[in-house]
């Protein structure tokens, strides 16, 4: 292991302790909490605002689109940012302070949105609380995504090579862990002591998570001392382009295009769940119908359900991720034994055939298990991918590399926030006096299909192997 100095900067590539790779991954926890709280409320909440279901698709766009801007840009800067806080480490914690406000606001949007109308005298139009959240979750997810791509590069930036499928597996522990605590602190209350947590107690809490999480892994991981750095070198180098990085980045080996084509598709597949299921479990599994234009007396009516419903998609978002955080440590194992591409696709199998069979079945105990078989194949998506592609990165370039490769996690959510979403949205069921819903579950279907194309382009991949 590498010595440090008395300044706490590391000298070169370090190999971590069990506890420092549990250290590390704190932060992570963290992002993940408020990530989480965010996929299963912001349907309720939006919908209450009036979001139909392609709307709800719309700002979901938030995601994926600050995804493809937000991180090659930060991902790039980070590379070059050179300061006595680290280069990462000045990311991570702006993301997580601008993320913590919008956290608490989005809830709160329509009263927001009501304090400005009065305060500058004007009549606030139907749709305002649902711009004030649709705002809100785009500044949470340009946040995410902010400090998401400087995390992953500080695995290539910090650990040696042959550590970076288990660290990268403890990323994946660190989600599972705090996906599991978000989405089943509210439900564990309610069934505990009978008390059911606000949607604004839920938020603060992640808010809360996100910050605390961050500032304890930035206080107390130590980034490698940068080569700029340590030569002292007074020459300014001519730095390549955003376009540049790409180009040598999907020509640097064949591998590399196969891995993020099998990134795409798979990340297709995954929001088809994440963005869909809270809306698949209210109205397919509890049967309550869209409330989106109804009035508030039937909303009143169906509050207890939809509550219900609620809490229990987060138990299945807590079984899902408790199957993540139980599985991800002996996934990289595994993979370090087996490989990392034939581990990836025996996951990939296990969560196609969970999605078909919750697309066929409205019982809500076997859609619980389902989640947790999901698990399986979510634990690997979180860490196998990133450990293929880490050995094709060039030193220096870690950053943009994460921020590069996140395009093909990013995009594939832009299909599904727009053509997933309208197609839904045309998918309507009349239910007879001014009722209707729709077919929630072909989200299903079609995340299926396409997370069998992304096993097949797995098949193909040649893997490079790290002695």
């Amino acid at each position: 292991m590498a010595e440090e100095n008395l300044a706490g900067v590391n000298l070169g590539l370090r190999k971590l302790t069990t506890m420092q790779l549990l250290n590390f991954c704190l932060g992570f926890f963290g992002l993940q909490f408020a990530w989480q709280m965010r996929i299963i409320l912001s349907g309720p909440v939006t919908e209450g605002l009036g979001a139909s279901p392609f709307i709800f698709g719309l700002i979901w766009l938030a995601g994926p689109v600050t995804g493809m801007l937000v991180q090659p840009i930060i991902g790039a800067l980070s590379d070059n940012t050179h300061t006595v806080f680290g280069r990462r480490r000045p990311y991570l914690m702006i993301g997580a302070i601008l993320a913590a406000i919008a956290l608490w606001a989005f809830p709160n949007s329509e009263t927001i949105a009501q304090f400005f109308a009065n305060k500058l005298h004007f009549s606030l139009p139907a749709f305002g609380g649902l711009l004030v959240a649709a705002i809100m979750i785009w500044i949470i997810d340009a946040c995410v995504n902010a400090a998401q791509g400087p995390y992953r590069a500080l695995i290539p930036d910090n650990i040696v090579p042959e550590q970076h499928s288990i660290a990268n597996s403890y990323l994946s522990f660190a989600i599972g862990l705090g996906s599991v605590i978000a989405a089943g602190t509210a439900p564990f209350l309610n069934w505990a002591f009978g008390y059911q947590m606000s949607v604004e107690a839920q938020f603060i809490m992640a808010a809360l998570a996100f910050s605390l999480g961050m500032t304890w892994t930035c206080v107390t991981f130590a980034e490698r001392r940068s080569e700029k750095s340590e030569t002292e070198s007074s020459e300014k180098e001519e730095k390549p382009s955003f376009v540049d990085n790409f180009k040598t980045f999907l020509q640097s080996s064949p591998e590399v295009y196969k891995i993020c084509m099998m990134q795409f598709f798979t990340w297709i597949g995954v929001m088809c769940m994440f963005i869909f299921f809270t809306q698949f479990a209210i109205h397919t599994v509890f049967n309550v119908p869209d409330l989106t234009s109804v009035s508030d007396a039937i909303k009143l009516k169906y509050a207890d359900a939809t509550a219900d419903a609620t809490n229990f998609s987060s138990i299945c978002f807590a079984v899902l991720n408790l199957v993540c955080f139980l599985v991800s440590i002996p996934i990289g194992l595994l993979s370090t034994r087996f490989g990392n591409k034939k581990v990836h696709m025996i996951s990939l199998l296990t969560m196609t055939l969970a999605y078909i069979l919750m697309a066929l079945t409205s019982n809500a105990k076997a859609i619980m298990l389902l989640m947790g078989v999901a698990g399986i194949g979510w634990a690997s998506i979180l860490a196998l991918p990133f450990a293929m592609l880490s050995e094709y990165i060039k030193k220096g370039s870690e950053g943009a590399v994460m921020g590069i490769f996140n395009i093909f996690i990013a995009g594939p959510q832009i299909l599904v926030c727009t053509v997933v979403a309208w197609f839904i949205s045309k998918c309507a069921i009349n239910l007879g006096n001014g009722l209707m819903n729709y077919h929630w579950e072909y989200s299903f279907y079609i995340g299926a299909i396409v997370l069998f194309v992304a096993l097949a382009i797995t098949y193909m991949i040649k893997e490079k192997i790290v002695e």
